[in-house]
């Protein structure tokens, strides 16, 4: 039945609980939450306080392969395994992140799951949901206008407009934004300086609200956010700009998680969306660590890869909010690991030992981040296709096992939950298991050793080169004090290197760090590599092209 319907014709054809009903499933009242209508809600942030010494529940983190042309399928298992889960008489929570508009838009579609494992209302997940990309973009333009507005009137911080870092930002794949010109027509209309436009979902708002637990610790972070530097080379601050106070305000619903549900009604939390090639990629602290008081089971996803997001959920979230998973679970499809054996896609349906044989390196590299790097024992979702022939799945198998990782079949996204029982009964046996999970790197490593450490142990590569802008800037950071932060890569998702074009387990390589910039308000340091841009483009033909809306109000084409 999946075949025959999209995946927002099937989303269409399920009638959702009304959201107070999935609120009480969980044990909250009306006053605990704020409702969007009848399917969605936001959770005041009492309820934790309310709930902070309650034992937390188990973790489980779902990454995936290199991503490819092909598919992997990492949200959509993620909510099957959630549905899975509850259909064994577990209580459980997704810990999701938002989509943004410009991939909706773009080429590579929502992040709302697909066929029968999906959260509901997809329509609304993907497009304007809750209303917090607006708030985060809002709230980064009104300290772009701030700092530009105290250079007008004097600029009695003595700020450099050449060495002004924060850039303004929409959420939208726009290229005509990267690099721009402002202020021009005179002196009414400002400063004129360049500039530029992030993604919102790459914007350090979008961090910071991720990464921070509460309102007061959401506006002490939100001071801290560098945004230029003096012409004496003095870092200025959100906070000198006394801007701090009114984003916050903006932002007050926004750090409220968002909460829907499955096709099968498992409560999800939607919440925050940091890309995981150009920021840090998972949802936020708050969410997380309200479904770890809230329910038994938690299954959260990180973006791409895991030398991407899982890499940065472990370093990054999991060093801020004292997080440890128990378990991981990476997806990988057959189709997917042929592609990285150099199989062109219009080829992937034909069985292919030799091309499988040379691609399931980049799955065993995972695997071997995960188990060995990291410490947390996984198994691999094979998302299954009808095509997939059993010689290909033996081997797979064969290749796991000899890392120690189960396989389970995954057919969530044809079945929804029921399809979902081997993956969820291997998570639990593996949530039973002792778990050595550690971090890569400590905070006293100095960055250049915290970026050579990741390039080396999760990217596979001999080493890193520096161009002398970011090496002069890696030291200007230690120099002010800031060497104790976690690093942020921002890397091709297309490749464990920073070249897109090197499939499978590249040797060989090194990587190339072009840039640094420091975003003290999230509590990172962010290192550019290889041409990877914090602003997306449009490609030839744009998903935005497909979608439409009838005169009933019913949308099309969303997928």
């Amino acid at each position: 039945m999946a075949g025959m319907l999209t995946d927002i014709e099937i989303a269409q054809s399920v009638q959702p609980l009304n959201i107070e009903q999935i609120a009480k499933t969980l044990g909250l009242t009306r006053q605990d939450i704020d409702l969007y209508g009848n399917d969605k809600a936001k959770i005041h942030l009492s309820v934790y306080d309310r709930l902070k010494d309650k034992p937390d529940g188990k973790l489980v983190l779902v990454t995936a392969i290199t991503p490819t042309p092909a598919g992997e399928g990492k949200t959509t298992n993620t909510i099957g395994l959630g549905d899975a889960l509850s259909q064994l008489g577990k209580k459980v929570m997704l810990a999701l992140r938002e989509p943004s508009l410009g991939p909706v838009f773009g080429i590579k579609g929502g992040a709302a799951g697909g066929g029968w494992a999906q959260v509901i209302p997809m329509e609304d997940i993907n497009l304007h949901f809750t209303g917090d990309m607006h708030a985060i973009g809002a709230a980064n333009n009104l300290l772009a206008a701030m700092l530009d507005n105290h250079i007008h009137h004097g600029n009695q911080l003595g700020i450099d407009v050449r060495r002004i870092t924060l850039k303004r930002c929409v959420d939208m794949n726009d290229r005509q934004l990267r690099h721009i010109i402002n202020g021009l027509g005179g002196r009414v209309c400002g400063v004129p300086r360049e500039d530029g436009y992030d993604i919102t979902v790459a914007s350090e708002i979008m961090a910071v609200l991720c990464l921070s637990k509460d309102l007061c610790d959401l506006k002490e972070n939100l001071a801290r956010i560098v945004v230029g530097y003096t012409y004496d080379g003095k870092p200025v601050t959100c906070g000198q700009l006394k801007a701090q106070g009114a984003m916050t305000a903006l932002l007050r619903d926004a750090l409220k998680p968002n909460l829907v549900q499955t096709l099968e009604h498992t409560p999800a939390l939607v919440h925050g969306g940091p890309f995981a090639n150009i920021a840090h990629g998972c949802n936020s602290i708050a969410a997380t660590r309200l479904a770890l008081k809230i329910a038994d089971y938690v299954i959260t996803e990180a973006g791409f890869g895991a030398d991407l997001g899982a890499e940065k959920f472990i370093d990054i979230k999991c060093r801020k909010a004292g997080l440890k998973p128990g378990a991981a679970v990476i997806v990988a499809t057959v189709r997917a690991l042929k592609s990285h054996g150099g199989v062109s896609k219009d080829r992937l349906q034909t069985e292919n030992l030799e091309a499988l044989k040379k691609g399931i390196p980049n799955l065993l590299k995972h695997i071997e981040n995960i188990t060995k790097k990291f410490g947390i024992p996984a198994v691999v979702a094979i998302n299954r296709f009808p095509d997939d022939t059993q010689a290909e799945l033996d081997m797979l198998r064969r290749h796991c096992s000899e890392l120690g990782v189960n396989v389970a079949l995954s057919e969530v996204w044809e079945k929804g939950g029921k399809g979902g029982t081997a993956l969820a009964n291997e998570v639990l046996r593996l949530l039973d298991m002792p778990s050595n999970f550690k971090m890569l790197y400590t905070d006293d490593m100095p960055l250049f050793d915290k970026i050579n450490t990741i390039a080396r142990e999760i990217y596979g590569a001999d080493g890193v080169d520096y161009l002398p802008p970011a090496k002069r800037e890696l030291d200007r950071l230690t120099e002010l004090g800031v060497g104790n932060l976690p690093v942020c890569i921002a890397k091709t998702q297309y490749s464990l290197s920073d070249n897109p074009s090197l499939n499978g387990r590249p040797t060989g390589f090194n990587i190339t760090v072009k840039s640094v910039r420091l975003s003290a308000g999230a509590g990172f340091v962010v290192v550019l590599t290889g041409d990877i841009m914090t602003m997306p483009g449009l490609p030839k033909v744009p998903s935005a092209e497909n979608i439409d809306v009838d005169m009933q109000g019913r949308i099309t084409g969303l997928f």
